[in-house]
C-alpha cells in the first residue's frame, strides 16, 4: 500500500465540490489581469509556467472518487498530464478593445472546469488595444481559496522586470501511482473509526477540531437565529453563462475617506458596494430593503501556511446598509457593524461549522453543503483580498491591472470580488448573464458612491468633522 500514493480533500475543500452538483453553480475562482505589450510568445509563456509547476504539485493533480461515495474525494498524481490543456491561447478580433476582453472572459468563466483533469485553466489573450495582451486564469475553489492561497497565475508574476534565473532547473515531474479504488472504499471506511480515536487523543487533528467545533457553538447559534436575507431581485435561481465587469478606484480615495470619516478600508470598500447595490435596485424601480447581507470570507491561514493549498477559509455575514440614503450614515453603520461582528463569535462559528464535516458521514455532509448554497442565507458574496502595492511583471511585462473572481451560488446573481494592487483597487463583478443584464450599472453606481464619500472628506482629515450617528 505504501507505493501508492493519495491525499484527501479537507472538508471545506469538498464543500466546494458538492456546491457544484448544482449545474450552474461553477465553483472556480479566476483573476482577469491586463499587461503592458508586446506581448510574449506562448511558448515563453508555457515555459514559464512549466518551471514553475514543481512548486504547486496540486496543478499537476486531478480527482479521483471513492466508490459509492463512501468518503471524501482525493488527489492523485495525474499520469497523462498535458501542459496545451491548461495554459490556451486565443486573440480578440479587431479592435480588440475592454468590452470584447469582458465577454470573452465571461465566455469562459461559464464554462465548468473538466472533473477528469487538473483543475485549472489560464487562457493567454492577445489582440488587445494599446498593444497589450491579457491572462485569464481558473481555479477551482477546492484546490485554492482565493484569499491567500496560491496559484500558478501569481507564481509566474515577479517583482522585477529582469530576475535573475533560478539556479536549479526544475525537477523533473515523476507521478506515483494512483491507488486502486477498492483501497479507497476500505481507507474511506476505517478513517471514521481513526477519526474517533484520535477524537479522545489530546494534540491530535482531529482533537483539534472537536475542540473547534466545541468553542464555535455560540457562533453557530447566532448564524443560525439570522434567519434569512432580505428577498430581492438579486436574488434568483441563475444559469450557467455569465456576465463580466470591471471597475478600478484609486487606492488613496479609498484611504482618504478613511481618515476623513472613520472606519477601515475594508469598511469604506462595503459603504461603496452598499451605495451601488442601492442605486442598482432603484434603477430597476425597486425598493431597497433596510438591509442586504453580505457573505464576506475571511482568511485563516497561518504565515506558515501562507504558500499552501485548500482552503484555509471562513465567513462572516456583514448587513450593509442599503435603505440608507445617506453615505457617510451608510459607512458609520458599516463600521458599527463590523465592530460588532468581531465581537460575536460569528467568524468562529463559521469555521466549527466547516470542520462538522469531519464526523459528518459524506452523504450527509453534501447533502447540507448544497442545502446552505441553494438557501437564501445571504444575498452576495463581496470578498477583499490586500495585494502587492508594488508592480508586478510576467516575461519582463509590467502588469496593468488584476480584477479578480468570486463564484456565484444558485440563488445569487452578482458577485463583488475586490483586489487591490499597486495603488490602485480592482474589483471584478461577475453576474447571472440572464438575471444581471444590468451588471455594468453597479460598476458605474460603485464608483459614484465613492464620490460621493470622498466629495465629504476634507484634503487634510485633520479638519474632518465627526461622522453622523
Amino acid at each position: 500500500m505504501s507505493a501508492f500514493w493519495y491525499e484527501r480533500l479537507a472538508p471545506l475543500d469538498a464543500v466546494f465540490l458538492d456546491i457544484e452538483a448544482e449545474r450552474a453553480a461553477h465553483m472556480h475562482v479566476g483573476m482577469v489581469c491586463t499587461f503592458e505589450g508586446p506581448a510574449p510568445s506562448y511558448a515563453a509563456l508555457a515555459e514559464a509556467v512549466e518551471a514553475r509547476l514543481h512548486k504547486v504539485p496540486r496543478y499537476r493533480q486531478r480527482l479521483k472518487f471513492v466508490p459509492l461515495r463512501q468518503g471524501r474525494p482525493v488527489w492523485v498524481d495525474e499520469s497523462h498530464f498535458d501542459l496545451a490543456y491548461h495554459v490556451r491561447h486565443t486573440a480578440l478580433p479587431a479592435p480588440g478593445d475592454d468590452e470584447q476582453l469582458k465577454i470573452l472572459a465571461a465566455r469562459l468563466l461559464g464554462q465548468r472546469l473538466d472533473r477528469d483533469k487538473p483543475l485549472w485553466e489560464i487562457w493567454f489573450v492577445e489582440g488587445l488595444t494599446g498593444g497589450r495582451f491579457a491572462l485569464i486564469a481558473k481555479t477551482h475553489h477546492c484546490m485554492i481559496d482565493g484569499i491567500s492561497g496560491v496559484d500558478i497565475a501569481t507564481l509566474i508574476l515577479e517583482a522585477e522586470p529582469h530576475p535573475a534565473p533560478p539556479a536549479d532547473p526544475p525537477p523533473p515531474w515523476r507521478p506515483r501511482p494512483e491507488p486502486p479504488a477498492a483501497l479507497l472504499l476500505v481507507e474511506a471506511m476505517r478513517h471514521p473509526m481513526d477519526l474517533a480515536r484520535g477524537a479522545l487523543t489530546a494534540g491530535t487533528e482531529a482533537r483539534r477540531s472537536l475542540m473547534t467545533i466545541a468553542g464555535g457553538i455560540p457562533g453557530l447559534l447566532g448564524i443560525a437565529a439570522m434567519g434569512f436575507a432580505p428577498s430581492t431581485s438579486l436574488n434568483q435561481t441563475i444559469g450557467p453563462h455569465r456576465r463580466f465587469e470591471t471597475l478600478e478606484l484609486p487606492l488613496s480615495a479609498v484611504k482618504r475617506v478613511r481618515a476623513a470619516l472613520g472606519g477601515t478600508v475594508n469598511d469604506v470598500i462595503l459603504a461603496v458596494v452598499a451605495g451601488g447595490l442601492r442605486a442598482l435596485l432603484l434603477r430597476r424601480h425597486e425598493t431597497p430593503p433596510a438591509t442586504l447581507r453580505a457573505l464576506v470570507p475571511v482568511s485563516v491561514r497561518s504565515k506558515d501556511e501562507r504558500n499552501g493549498m485548500g482552503n484555509q477559509v471562513t465567513a462572516i455575514f456583514c448587513d450593509l446598509p442599503v435603505g440608507e440614503g445617506d453615505p457617510a450614515r451608510r459607512l458609520a453603520r458599516i463600521s458599527e457593524e463590523t465592530r460588532g461582528i468581531k465581537d460575536s463569535g460569528q467568524a468562529i462559528g463559521a469555521l466549527a461549522l466547516t470542520r462538522l464535516g469531519e464526523f459528518t458521514p459524506p452523504t450527509l455532509a453534501a447533502l447540507g453543503s448544497r442545502l446552505a448554497a441553494t438557501g437564501r442565507f445571504f444575498n452576495l458574496v463581496v470578498t477583499n483580498v490586500p495585494g502587492p502595492q508594488h508592480p508586478l511583471y510576467l516575461l519582463g511585462r509590467r502588469m496593468l491591472a488584476s480584477y479578480p473572481v468570486v463564484p456565484l451560488v444558485r440563488h445569487s446573481t452578482l458577485g463583488v470580488a475586490v483586489l487591490s494592487y499597486d495603488g490602485r483597487i480592482g474589483i471584478g463583478l461577475l453576474g447571472d448573464a440572464d438575471k444581471a443584464r444590468d451588471l455594468a450599472v453597479l460598476g458605474e453606481a460603485m464608483g459614484a458612491a465613492l464620490d460621493e464619500l470622498v466629495a465629504l472628506a476634507p484634503a487634510d482629515p485633520a479638519h474632518a468633522a465627526p461622522p453622523p450617528s
